[in-house]
């Protein structure tokens, strides 16, 4: 529930009809939410790579295992024809997945080669925590577009979905509990952009911000997140946005 009670409903797109109510994320749930993930990240980080990668394939597992459920989850939530969700949005999704878990150990660094007597290592290591904020579009494949690199590369999650579409990233958080990542890692906050989307780009303890969305709002994200110099990486512009 949400820090103050605050609920968004969710419509099906079919008809506008209310489907459910889901808790609004605002400052004070975001808070919260970037505490855990900064709580969770260092025992994240230091886990054997090769673990984390497991992890990762073993939620591409437990969702095909709840293929039907995810499938039609996602057919109401978004208003894709349900041939979509089931030939393309959750097989594809899957393949990202397997795809970032196969990563998790291959992620390495090199020696730049110098005058003689020095030696120079580019090591990679994870920036910590990152906020992610995505569109309403593919709920489930920008969870493994975005989930997908973060986790493998060792950082720990903050992720406000659109509040049109929610439903199948908040389930995707349960399965990603019952395969085993540990508390904090991924921790979803589903609000609005004004107020959770907003303070999650401001947040001094947020390391990286990663968006996907129109062009006026990304402005936005890179103003908000000059406070502490975080990083940012925006996709802009689809479709005119």
């Amino acid at each position: 529930d949400a820090e103050d009670g605050a609920t968004i409903p969710v419509s099906n797109p079919h008809d506008n009809s209310e489907m459910t109510r889901i808790a609004e994320a605002k400052e004070a749930d975001v808070d919260k939410a970037v505490a855990a993930a900064r709580a969770a990240f260092p025992a994240w980080r230091d886990m054997n790579p090769s673990d984390r990668g497991r992890l990762i394939t073993r939620l591409a597992d437990k969702m095909e295992a709840h293929f039907d459920e995810l499938t039609e989850l996602e057919s109401v939530d978004t208003g894709h024809p349900i041939r979509d969700t089931r030939h393309l949005d959750l097989p594809r999704t899957l393949l990202n997945f397997r795809y970032f878990g196969g990563l998790a150990d291959k992620i390495d660094g090199r020696q730049v080669p110098v005058e003689p007597g020095f030696l120079s290592i580019v090591k990679r290591q994870p920036v910590g925590v990152v906020g992610q904020i995505v569109p309403w579009n593919f709920p489930l494949m920008f969870c493994s577009w975005k989930l997908g690199p973060a986790l493998t590369a060792g950082n720990t999650v903050v992720m406000k979905p659109s509040e049109l579409t929610p439903l199948t990233t908040l389930r995707l958080a349960e399965l990603m509990r019952d395969v085993g990542f540990p508390h904090g890692v991924v921790n979803i906050v589903p609000g609005y952009g004004h107020t959770a989307g907003q303070h999650l780009a401001q947040h001094s303890e947020v390391n990286k911000i990663s968006f996907t969305g129109s062009t006026a709002t990304g402005r936005k994200i890179i103003e908000a997140s000059a406070g502490n110099l975080k990083r940012a990486s925006l996709e802009l512009g689809g479709k005119g946005a």
